[in-house]
């Protein structure tokens, strides 16, 4: 499928009757898709790169290669953050930019700032005291798969039927209807009921909070997701067109760790980070099952369920991106 076709097929979502299928497997593997988005989407976007606790002091630094091109983001001495591109002073130096602790970067220095599309989110989580959060667990994991098919698959909530009947299928009900509002070209909520409300936390969270996950993603490939006592973080860094770098971390506030002793804390931050693995390596494991089937000739699109709202909201996005940039 040529990139032409691809291009216009994305198009369509576009439109107010958008087609309710998945992309062509085609963009899951094409390298001119690939291309495109390097320069179109990876290279203008802001990409969520850490938490701040990994640049706590002066000199402490993150490296992250979006596709392929390796930035480093630096605490300076006078607590500033600055990014810098590792292919050199040749290259235009990227813009950073922290909110609430977690730390974005956008290869473009001149993008506009991230944070006036993330106000209404802000509101929205004020209970979480995001800004006070401490990150308790972290990982990064390289999965073979396309990067699309990892941020679609945290655009929707259908899939842990399947992929997690033993972990988050727990909490949440088979199938649970998700509320998708587009808040900004770059920032999508998501909302997703638990099966009961979470018990009664350390934060100040009202009925709604407790039996609600609110999921923020961010364009193209960044999201945090409130779970009560604890917001999890995720990105997904393309790094070619089949291999995709996965971090995140698992926050928490310090009222819910009060009163805890030392042995106390390592076995709760154990047990989250034991979690985390699981749920992660049902996920990889998925998807990239699903790269291999979409590189098969046999390949053929999906229709979505209406319970995948979000992957549809994911789909104009990257469209708006790739085509009307």
């Amino acid at each position: 499928m040529r990139l032409t076709e691809i291009l216009a097929e994305l198009e369509r979502y576009l439109d107010d009757d958008a087609p309710q299928v998945s992309l062509p497997p085609a963009a899951f593997t094409s390298p001119e898709l690939w291309e495109a988005e390097r320069e179109l989407v990876l290279a203008r976007s802001w990409l969520l790169a850490a938490h701040a606790d990994q640049l706590a002091g002066p000199g402490a630094s993150v490296t992250l290669a979006p596709a392929g091109r390796p930035v480093t983001v630096t605490r300076e001495p006078d607590g500033t953050l600055r990014a810098r591109s590792a292919l050199g002073p040749h290259r235009p130096t990227p813009a950073v930019e922290e909110w609430r602790g977690l730390v974005f970067l956008n290869p473009d220095g001149t993008a506009e700032p991230l944070a006036p599309h993330l106000r209404r989110t802000g509101e929205e989580l004020t209970a979480y005291r995001l800004s006070e959060m401490t990150q308790v667990a972290s990982w990064t994991e390289e999965w073979r798969c396309n990067w699309k098919i990892a941020v679609q698959n945290a655009h929707e909530n259908y899939h842990a039927m399947g992929l997690h009947p033993t972990t988050v299928a727990l909490i949440t009900p088979p199938g649970g209807a998700m509320e998708v509002r587009t808040e900004t070209r770059w920032v999508t909520r998501l909302l997703s009921p638990f099966r009961e409300p979470l018990a009664a936390t350390a934060l100040p969270l009202d009925a709604d909070q407790r039996a609600t996950m609110y999921n923020c993603a961010v364009f193209p490939c960044g999201s945090l997701a409130a779970f009560g006592d604890s917001v999890v973080w995720i990105t997904m860094i393309p790094l070619a067109v089949d291999r995709v770098e996965v971090r995140g971390g698992v926050l928490m506030h310090p009222a819910a760790l009060a009163g805890l002793d030392q042995d106390a804390l390592d076995e709760q931050f154990a047990e989250l980070a034991a979690g985390a693995e699981v749920v992660n390596r049902e996920d990889r494991v998925g998807m990239e099952a699903v790269q291999r089937v979409a590189g098969s000739r046999f390949a053929a699109r999906g229709h979505l369920s209406p319970k995948e709202p979000g992957v549809t909201a994911f789909y104009r996005a990257l469209a708006r991106s790739l085509t009307a940039p």
